[in-house]
This record gives structure tokens, C-alpha cells and sequence, in this order.
């Protein structure tokens, strides 16, 4: 098993990692850019959640980048299990910090709530939606590296 695609140190885990980073700036952007957002918990909790998102992305794209760069993939099982757990609890809260944000904005939606007017709730579900791709993206790092921890 000497380069599983998308795992630890690997050129596929550095587009991963960046896809996550530019998924999660992007839903931070939608919430965040002109939008009173923090009126709601669910709206609070996706930006904070897309925060530690991209710290943690951009940093192991660092990693990964600087690994793919002396061609020395990390595999030592400590350091991988530290990236799995990061990426599950990340990918279980942006699950449910998407997910939150989603309902919220069909909740304000359909009741006619005066705080979601014009194109305000439309950038609510953008956000929810990047959030939710960038979901997918760290869902697919830690089943990668899940199965490099099991192989090691």
C-alpha cells in the first residue's frame, strides 16, 4: 500500500485539503459578508464550525504539500490517528452545523420572517450548501485515512 489516493501526505490529499479550505472560506463569505447572522444559534455555529474547518484544512494542505514536496509520505500511526479523529469530529459538527443552517433558513422561509428578506435567506442556503460540500470533502479525508490507519 505504498500511496493510497487522498490519504496523509499524498497529491490527492492536498486537493482534498484545499477543497475543503475553498468550500468552507466560501460558505464564511456567504454568512458573513453583510448578513446579521448572528440572530440565530444555527447561523453562529456554521461560522464557527467553518472557521476550525479551514484552520484545520489549510494546515494539513501545509502538511501534505510540504510531504508531496520531499517525497515522504507521513505514516506513522500516532500522527494518523490524530488526523482521522480531527477529521470525524470536524466532519460530524459541519454535518450538523450544515444541516442546522439548512433547516433554520426553510424555517424562516416558510413562516415569512421578516429577518430573511430579499436575498438574505438565499445566501443562508448558499452557505448551508458549501458547508455541506466541504462536509463531503473531509467525510472522504477521514475514510481515506481511516483505511491507511487500518493497513498500518
Amino acid at each position: 500500500m505504498d500511496a493510497l489516493p487522498g490519504t496523509l501526505g499524498t497529491s490527492a490529499s492536498v486537493a482534498l485539503r484545499l477543497g475543503q479550505a475553498i468550500f468552507s472560506v466560501t460558505s464564511l463569505l456567504f454568512m458573513c459578508l453583510d448578513v446579521p447572522f448572528y440572530s440565530y444559534t444555527a447561523f453562529c455555529f456554521l461560522v464557527t464550525v467553518m472557521g476550525l474547518v479551514m484552520a484545520w484544512s489549510l494546515t494539513l494542505a501545509m502538511v501534505d504539500a510540504f510531504s508531496v514536496l520531499i517525497k515522504r509520505p507521513v505514516r506513522q500511526p500516532g500522527i494518523i490517528s490524530v488526523v482521522v479523529l480531527g477529521d470525524w469530529v470536524l466532519s460530524f459538527l459541519s454535518l450538523a452545523a450544515s444541516c442546522s443552517t439548512a433547516s433554520a433558513t426553510d424555517y424562516l422561509l416558510r413562516h415569512s420572517s421578516p429577518f430573511c428578506d430579499g436575498t438574505l435567506c438565499t445566501r443562508y442556503q448558499l452557505s448551508a450548501t458549501m458547508a455541506f460540500l466541504s462536509w463531503s470533502l473531509i467525510l472522504a479525508s477521514a475514510l481515506f485515512n481511516l483505511w491507511l490507519l487500518a493497513y498500518l
